[in-house]
């Protein structure tokens, strides 16, 4: 302490009274403190108690894809600040995904731009994980897929955002049958505008745990069988797995080359959808009855589960994307360019099919048995 005084008593500083200020004596290191924030700077121990140097922005975080992306975050020990407009208690599972500090919770207005600055104005990544299969009085899919997205994207590069990744669908097409695609397929077009830069990935219909594909397969079985367009031989599906996306997307945001560039994101195999519904089945140890159902009867069954007040287990429109055939893409950089090996839904169905089984089934061996695959 004695050497550390006498050390301090040396250093003489010059008098502001002679015209030189204080500040001004070390200007270099002050210089270097304004232009790389410590907190930027990857730092720390490893895992979740390091700093990978990115703060994110995750709007949509309470969502499928959301808590998967905002764990990959934390993992590497990033800081999330989440916008939310849910209960608190509906976030609870999202808060040990990172260290002490290290996620942000904030209310927010998807209408009020003001709102949505305040949640991108210290990150460095904004993602666009936004949107809901049904529409609701208040927000209709073109809200969730072409007005929220291009305020995000909009004051995201007004407010000098490094990147931006939005998420779109494989089947976003202009003519699709399906609402939901159509307005998908605007959002991309209107967020390449506002944010040229913008990492666009387009992954097909996802599954996991907690989706909403194989489950709803599943658990048509208390309808009495599967109703299926064609009995699903005229569709050909291409599913991806869950944590795969949420992969891609944490490499896209370490990539330098993903700006402006979209990726499409799919499987590894192609089913037909009688095939794959199938092999839900068997691994389900379940009866698999199928039954053709022509489209406008199944349009008329789904019309009444939209008159449910709170979420539809079925609606038109997702009659209308599940009976889309997966388009393909080989121009679009994939998986492959992000440096990920998709995972097969052999390998994966069991944990989501499980919970599905009766007791005697629930701890069976998984069969050798795997579903027809297409050419790809």
């Amino acid at each position: 302490m004695a050497a550390a005084a006498r050390c301090a008593r040396g250093l003489r500083l010059p008098r502001a009274g002679h015209g030189i200020s204080v500040l001004t004596a070390a200007p270099s290191v002050l210089q270097q403190h304004r232009q790389v924030h410590h907190a930027v700077v990857p730092h720390g121990r490893s895992g979740r108690s390091s700093v990978s140097g990115i703060v994110a922005t995750v709007f949509g975080a309470t969502g499928f894809l959301g808590r998967y992306v905002v764990n990959r975050l934390g993992r590497i020990g990033s800081q999330v600040i989440i916008p939310y407009r849910c209960d608190q208690y509906d976030l609870m599972y999202l808060r040990p995904m990172g260290d002490l500090g290290q996620l942000l919770f904030m209310e927010w207005d998807c209408r009020d731009k003001d709102s949505i600055q305040r949640a991108v104005q210290h990150s460095n990544v904004v993602i666009n994980l936004i949107g809901k299969e049904w529409e609701t009085k208040n927000f209709k899919f073109e809200d969730e897929f072409v007005n929220i997205p291009q305020s995000i994207a909009q004051i995201s590069k007004e407010a000098g955002v490094e990147k931006f990744i939005h998420i779109s669908h494989l089947n976003a097409d202009m003519k699709s049958p399906s609402k939901y695609l159509r307005n998908k397929a605007v959002g991309e077009k209107v967020v390449r505008e506002e944010f040229p830069d913008a990492v666009i990935l387009k992954p097909s219909e996802m599954f996991g745990r907690e989706d909403r594909f194989l489950n709803h397969y599943a658990n048509m079985r208390w309808f009495g069988g599967v109703p299926l367009i064609s009995l699903g031989k005229k569709t050909i599906k291409q599913p991806v797995y869950v944590v795969d996306v949420a992969k891609a997307i944490i490499n896209a945001i370490k990539n330098p080359d993903a700006k402006g560039k979209t990726y499409a994101l799919a499987g590894p195999h192609r089913y037909l959808l009688y095939d794959m519904v199938e092999y839900v089945y068997t691994i389900s140890h379940r009866p698999f009855l199928p039954y053709l159902l022509p489209r406008p009867l199944y349009h008329l069954v789904a019309r009444f589960f939209e008159m449910n007040p709170f979420e539809p287990w079925l609606t038109r429109d997702k009659v209308d994307r599940f009976h889309t055939t997966d388009m393909t893409f080989p121009d679009l950089p994939g998986f492959e360019e992000l440096g990920i090996e998709p995972t097969p839904l052999e390998q994966k169905a069991i944990e989501v099919l499980r919970r599905h089984r009766r007791f005697r089934w629930l701890d069976a061996e998984l069969e050798e048995v795997k579903p027809k695959t297409q050419p790809v």
